[in-house]
C-alpha cells in the first residue's frame, strides 16, 4: 500500500532545510511542527531547531504551516523558501483566555476527565495508515554510542476502540560503537512502541485511568493560545501520600473542543528501587541500575475537526553502579517518532500477523548498518543532531578506511 510519500519517489520531490527560531531571542525552537497545507505531509525540528522537509514536485505551489507551543503559527509559500539555510522566526503568543472561558471548568480535574471522555468525538474514530519516522539514540555521558533509525507503517486503530495499534518495519539502519559501552551492552526494548504508547489519548491506562486520577493533584496555570486557538494549561502531580512512582507535568487542552493538544511530563524517580524495576528487564547481579530522569512529550494535530497523534519523545537517563568500581556510568536513552504522512483506511484492512512488529522488539537487532545518503528517498525524516551527525560521519570514514 502506497502513501503519498511513496508515490513521491516516482514523481520526484524537492528538499527544504533550515532552522525555526524565536523571533525575539533567536533561540532554536525544539520540536516545532512544519506541515504542508491541505496535506498530511509534515515533519518536526530537531534538538538544534533544524528541519528537513521533502515535498512532492506536484505540491511546489503549496504553503507550509509552521507552529510551536505558545507561539503564533506562520504560513510560508514553498516558492519563497530556499533549498537550504532557511531561517523561520515565530513570535510568542501571550493572548490570555477570557474569564468566561476560564470559569467553564472551575475544577481542573473535571476538565481532564471531560477531555478523556471526548476522545471518541474529538480524535480519529476511523482506522488510519500512518507513515512514521523513528529514531533512538543511546549516549554514554555526552558521547553517542548507538543510533538506530527506521521508517515504520503505523496501523492506527480508532481512538474509540480498545484495539491496540500495529506497526510494520519498512526501512531501518543503525550504527553502534560497542567499544564505548564498557562491559554493558545497553539496549532499548520496545523500539517504536516506546514512543507510540506515549499517545495518552489512545493509551490512558499508562497514566490516567479513572482510578489513578484520585492519586493526582490538578491545578491551572496561566492559559495561552496555540495556533491562534485558546488553550487551557493544566498542571498535575501525584499526591504526597502516594508511594507508587507516578507522573508530573502539564496538559495543553484546546478550550473550544476540549481535545488534548499536547502533554509534557516526567516520571517521579525519587524511589530508585521501584523505578529501577519498572525499566530494567535484565542485568548482571553485580550491577545496580536506576533512572535519574524519565521525560515524555506527545503532540497532536487537528485535521477536518479530528485530532490525531503526530509526535512523541521519550528521554530516560540511567545511572549504572558496578561493584568494585569507583565511578558510576551515566547513560541516556532517547526515542522519538513523528508521523510524516497518513490516510484513512477501511476498518477491515489490517496487517498480517507475521508482518507485525512485536512490542518486545529491539530495533538495533533488526536494523542493518548505515548506508548512502539517499537511503530514505522521498521520506521525511528528522534532521540529526550535530553530535549524532558527527558520530555517523566518523563511522563512515572508518568504514571507508577499512574497505
Amino acid at each position: 500500500m502506497l502513501t503519498a510519500q511513496e508515490n513521491a519517489e516516482s514523481e520526484g520531490y524537492k528538499e527544504y532545510s533550515g532552522t525555526v527560531v524565536d523571533e525575539n531571542s533567536g533561540d532554536a525552537l525544539v520540536f516545532a511542527s512544519l506541515e504542508v497545507e491541505n496535506t498530511n505531509i509534515s515533519t518536526v525540528t530537531n534538538t538544534d531547531g533544524k528541519f528537513l522537509l521533502k515535498v512532492p514536485s506536484s505540491l511546489q505551489n503549496a504553503s507550509v504551516i509552521i507552529s510551536f507551543l505558545g507561539y503564533k503559527q506562520k504560513t510560508v509559500l514553498l516558492s519563497n523558501l530556499k533549498k537550504s539555510k532557511n531561517k523561520i522566526s515565530l513570535m510568542a503568543d501571550v493572548t490570555k483566555l477570557s474569564e468566561a472561558t476560564i470559569n467553564t471548568f472551575k475544577d481542573p480535574r473535571d476538565l481532564v476527565e471531560e477531555t478523556l471522555k471526548r476522545k471518541a468525538s474529538n480524535n480519529l474514530n476511523q482506522q488510519a495508515l500512518m507513515t512514521a519516522f523513528y529514531r533512538e539514540t543511546i549516549k554514554k555521558r555526552r558521547k553517542n554510542v548507538s543510533l538506530a533509525e527506521a521508517i515504520v507503517n503505523v496501523y492506527k486503530q480508532p481512538y474509540n476502540s480498545n484495539r491496540k495499534d500495529n506497526m510494520k518495519l519498512f526501512k531501518a539502519r543503525k550504527s553502534t560503537d560497542y567499544s564505548k559501552l564498557d562491559t554493558v551492552a545497553l539496549k532499548l526494548q520496545g523500539g517504536p512502541f516506546n514512543a507510540l504508547y506515549v499517545d495518552m489519548m489512545k493509551y490512558p491506562q499508562y497514566i490516567f485511568t479513572s482510578e489513578m486520577l484520585d492519586y493526582y493533584n490538578f491545578s491551572y496555570l496561566p492559559s495561552t493560545t496555540i495556533n491562534g486557538k485558546p488553550v487551557y494549561i493544566v498542571k498535575f502531580a501525584q499526591n504526597p501520600n502516594v508511594i507508587e512512582p507516578l507522573f508530573y507535568g502539564k496538559l495543553y487542552i484546546d478550550a473550544e473542543t476540549l481535545a488534548l493538544n499536547s502533554a509534557i511530563y516526567n516520571l517521579n524517580v525519587e524511589n530508585k528501587e521501584l523505578t529501577g524495576s519498572m525499566f530494567v528487564k535484565k542485568k548482571p547481579r553485580d550491577i545496580k541500575v536506576y533512572p535519574t530522569k524519565a521525560a515524555y512529550r506527545v503532540d497532536y494535530r487537528e485535521k477536518n475537526g479530528k485530532w490525531y497523534y503526530s509526535y512523541s519523545n521519550v528521554q530516560i537517563t540511567f545511572k549504572i553502579n558496578k561493584k568494585r568500581k569507583l565511578f558510576n556510568t551515566v547513560y541516556s536513552l532517547s526515542s522519538e517518532m513523528a508521523i510524516t504522512d497518513w490516510k484513512l483506511t477501511d476498518t477491515k484492512e489490517n496487517l498480517k500477523i507475521k508482518e507485525r512488529l512485536k512490542p518486545s522488539i529491539i530495533i538495533t537487532d533488526e536494523a542493518s548498518g548505515f548506508s548512502d545518503p539517499e537511503f530514505w528517498g522521498a521520506y521525511n525524516v528528522i534532521e540529526p543532531e550535530k553530535s549524532i551527525e558527527s558520530a555517523i560521519n566518523k563511522i563512515k570514514r572508518q568504514l571507508k578506511k577499512a574497505g
